[in-house]
């Protein structure tokens, strides 16, 4: 059975940064691309990261680019998203998915496997 557990989320002040985590179970990372998503109140769920699964290559939302970082570590089976400088409009829940062979890796209708969320929320 395949469990996606995302960590990290909390408040945080504008400027400020935080480290999201999600362990995966039933499903190793070193054979499945990976990607972080989030949804705003209102909004639909938008894929900010993505990567491969060996790691190497990386894709950003433009939002976040240059602010963000999605990393893995394949031997751990943990898949990260550091934040940094953020903003009153990072704040939403943030998803961890992953799949075989998605499409786009920025879509996320395009991945099978989803944790539950994690809660970023920035105050100015």
């Amino acid at each position: 059975q395949v469990q996606l557990v995302e960590s990290g989320g909390d408040s945080v002040q504008a400027g400020g940064s935080l480290t999201l985590s999600c362990a995966a179970s039933g499903l190793p990372y070193g054979d499945y691309y990976a990607g972080w998503f989030r949804q705003a109140p209102g909004n639909q769920r938008v894929g900010v990261a993505a990567t491969t699964p060996s790691g190497k290559m990386t894709y950003y939302a433009d939002s976040v680019k240059g602010r963000f970082t999605i990393s893995k570590d394949n031997a751990k089976n943990i898949l990260y998203l550091q934040m940094n400088t953020l903003t009153p409009e990072d704040t939403a829940m943030y998803y961890c998915a992953a799949d075989r062979s998605p499409g786009n890796l920025l879509i996320p209708h395009d991945y099978r496997y989803w944790g539950q969320g994690t809660q970023v929320t920035v105050s100015s």
